[in-house]
């Protein structure tokens, strides 16, 4: 055990650096130079130590002084200092294993240098699993680590729908007046307002909002305190108690103890649930953006019902071209989402017995989807939705160019005569017209 603590020091009495061996072995083990574990899992993590510290100082367990030289540590971290010292890869093997014993590391080292010397002139020593990750293992801390982030970033999520929403309703309400084309299977069919199409996106979008807001109940139960495979193992049973408590009031989320702690600790089926809410709203964003890029294609060659705030040039070869950037972007957002959604439905279906081994897939995959969407859902809304123009006299013209207005007869004359009208004299929008009212009238005296 000494043998260990010697190995921390000798490495951070080198360099700058608060992590030590099992983080450097990590480091080379997963040398992908791809992404680091999520910063919003660290901090999670780090609030989940500080709980434990601050349960094991209320106790009254442990050494003078190292606990309450943890809570300081985690408090460092947790304002936004040493971000740098967590260069742990995301995706890792051992089911996070790296993550958290990084966090121990770099928790114990500060916590040293923080702690300073008791009155005595003895320096404090603090060592990172006997005392940072005491009564606890990555199986409980990762996985509740993960649901914090999680939440945090859902309630962003949600409120940015919620802004979207708006935005949305508030073009329902501009553009209600103006009356185009409606379109099934992109052919022409029936009247509708723009406003009309505008709102029903609205409502696919606030389905989104109450869904998301809704599925953070799934998140609340946690296995803190389970240990291993959530039988306790190491963990006395006052602390199992207090570190819930704790780390409720400390994240502000109405957190609980899981019913059966086993059942979360290997089962990652509300992650999958979680992310198929996420894929949801990927599928609005990206149907809407869709639309909005086809309402907009021309200007002169296309639809062009719409027009798009112009933000850049859209081509290095041809002057004036402007692209519909924003809608793109959103749609390969939504892209990357559906294929997160994939990879989480795999890593989840593959934990086997009483640990999910590819729990550090699941978390990257769906941190990365809900980070991805909320600055997508907030930009979709500043930089499109909001700035997007109506074209009402385009809208009106590929109105009256159709034969839309032909349904309305149907009703009278029958199926069958209104379409061999429109067969009779397709092309000429006016002559079906005038026809179908000559009908119309016929009809309409025979009946008195």
């Amino acid at each position: 055990m000494k043998e260990n603590i010697q190995e921390k020091k000798d490495i951070n009495t080198t360099a700058n650096i608060l992590y030590g061996t099992e983080t450097n072995k990590a480091v080379g083990n997963f040398a992908l130079e791809h992404k680091k574990t999520s910063h919003r899992l660290i901090l999670a993590l780090v609030k989940v130590k500080k709980a434990a510290a601050s349960s094991y100082l209320k106790l009254g367990m442990g050494k003078p002084g190292v606990y309450e030289a943890i809570i300081k540590a985690c408090d460092r971290i947790l304002s936004g200092e040493y971000q740098d010292q967590f260069p742990v890869e995301a995706l890792q093997g051992g089911a996070g294993t790296s993550t958290n014993m990084n966090v121990n590391e770099v928790l114990a080292n500060l916590a040293e240098k923080l702690a300073g010397e008791r009155d005595e002139g003895e320096l404090i020593t603090i060592h990172p699993l006997d005392d940072v990750n005491r009564g606890q293992s990555t199986n409980d801390v990762y996985p509740t680590a993960l649901r914090i982030a999680s939440i945090d970033l859902l309630r962003e999520l949600s409120d940015g729908c919620a802004r979207l929403q708006e935005a949305l309703q508030m073009k329902e309400r501009e553009l209600e007046g103006i009356k185009k084309l409606g379109r099934t299977e992109l052919m022409d069919a029936i009247p509708i307002t723009l406003g009309g199409e505008f709102g029903a996106y609205a409502q696919a979008i606030a389905r989104d909002r109450w869904r998301l807001y809704k599925v953070e109940e799934r998140l609340r139960q946690i296995n803190l305190g389970g240990t291993a495979v959530g039988t306790s193992g190491n963990a006395e049973r006052k602390y199992r108690f207090l570190v819930i408590e704790n780390l409720r009031e400390l994240t502000g989320m109405g957190l609980a103890a899981a019913e059966y702690p086993m059942d979360i600790t290997q089962n990652n089926d509300v992650f999958v649930e979680v992310s198929g809410l996420l894929k949801a709203l990927a599928v609005n964003l990206m149907k809407i953006s869709g639309d909005l890029r086809l309402m907009n294609s021309g200007p002169y060659g296309g639809i062009g019902e719409i027009r798009l705030k112009a933000l850049q040039a859209g081509s290095t070869i041809m002057p004036g071209k402007v692209n519909p950037v924003i809608p793109e972007m959103v749609t390969q957002i939504s892209m990357k989402v559906m294929a997160n959604d994939y990879a989480i439905t795999m890593a989840a279906a593959h934990g086997e017995f009483e640990l999910n081994a590819f729990l550090p897939l699941i978390a990257d995959s769906l941190l990365e989807s809900l980070e991805l969407l909320i600055k997508a859902v907030e930009i979709f809304r500043c930089n499109c939705i909001e700035t997007l123009q109506a074209n009402k006299d385009r809208c009106e013209e590929l109105l009256e160019k159709s034969y839309a207005f032909a349904t309305a007869y149907t009703g009278i004359l029958g199926y069958d005569k209104v379409s061999e009208v429109v067969k009779e004299h397709e092309g000429n929008s006016e002559l079906i017209r005038n026809t179908l009212e000559m009908l119309l009238k016929e009809k309409n005296s025979e009946v008195r």
